[in-house]
């Protein structure tokens, strides 16, 4: 082989190096701008306030926040209110303990317009704990399942355009406790492993790539311990004692 043709073959292979690298550096910078070019939506799962008779033969109308519960609200909208955050959207399970939660964030978050939906509402997926499934009817459990799968490929999804998106989710112990395992993409059985206080708050945000992010779970750090509330123990009936902290704080 002359060194004529040679040159010619060792010019010919820089050059499709070089223009692979070029290609390569172009589809890497339009994958960047496209990936900028979408916002981060970020969801706040609030659970509901607490709520009485918590009875299987009551209805859902009979199922009222208390007092407590009320407070709670009131603390959980006054969180939200204080991260200075631009909210799109409230939405809430059709339950009522929802509803009269999201109607309280709502009192400090006026400008928000409140929707409910039916995909959020409480119920009890499949659990590997025994206990939790004693007197479960397996059909409904499977379809409660079914369900939360379609209310997470609904809601958590990534922000349609370059703008952030800020969305409340006001709903119930079990299903955020199943999103949570979404999330983390562990088993969804493994929800019931979970504590979750009510009124307490768990942020997950999505990415432009769709990538999920579980910022924080059952946070209540603005519920004080002696009114904090939860599934995952027993509670002890608590009283508002709200004269009493007020004078104990003047002191």
């Amino acid at each position: 082989m002359s060194i004529k043709r040679l040159n010619k073959i060792t010019r010919t292979i820089v050059f499709i190096i070089l223009s692979l690298t070029i290609y390569s550096l172009i589809y890497s910078s339009q994958i960047i701008a496209q990936q900028k070019s979408k916002g981060v939506r970020t969801i706040y799962l609030i659970r509901h306030g607490d709520y009485k008779p918590q009875k299987d033969d009551k209805s859902d109308a009979e199922m009222v926040l208390t007092p407590l519960g009320i407070a709670q609200a009131r603390m959980a909208a006054e969180r939200l209110k204080s991260m200075n955050i631009n909210f799109n959207s409230l939405i809430s399970s059709t339950m009522t303990r929802a509803i009269q939660t999201a109607e309280v964030i709502n009192n400090v978050l006026p400008e928000l317009k409140s929707e409910q939906s039916d995909l959020i509402s409480e119920c009890t997926p499949p659990s590997w704990r025994k206990d939790v499934m004693a007197g479960i009817d397996t059909t409904m459990s499977e379809e409660c399942a079914q369900k939360l799968e379609q209310a997470f490929q609904k809601y958590f999804i990534s922000s349609p355009d370059e703008r952030d998106r800020n969305d409340i989710i006001v709903c119930h112990g079990n299903v955020i406790r199943y999103f949570a395992t979404k999330v983390l993409k562990v088993d969804t059985r493994a929800w019931a492993q979970m504590s979750i206080s009510n009124c307490s708050l768990t942020i997950i945000r999505i990415l432009s790539d769709g990538t999920m992010k579980l910022d924080a779970f059952s946070d209540y750090g603005h519920i004080p311990e002696n009114m904090r509330t939860f599934t995952g123990g027993k509670n002890e009936s608590k009283e508002l004692l709200i004269d009493t902290l007020r004078n104990k704080t003047n002191k």
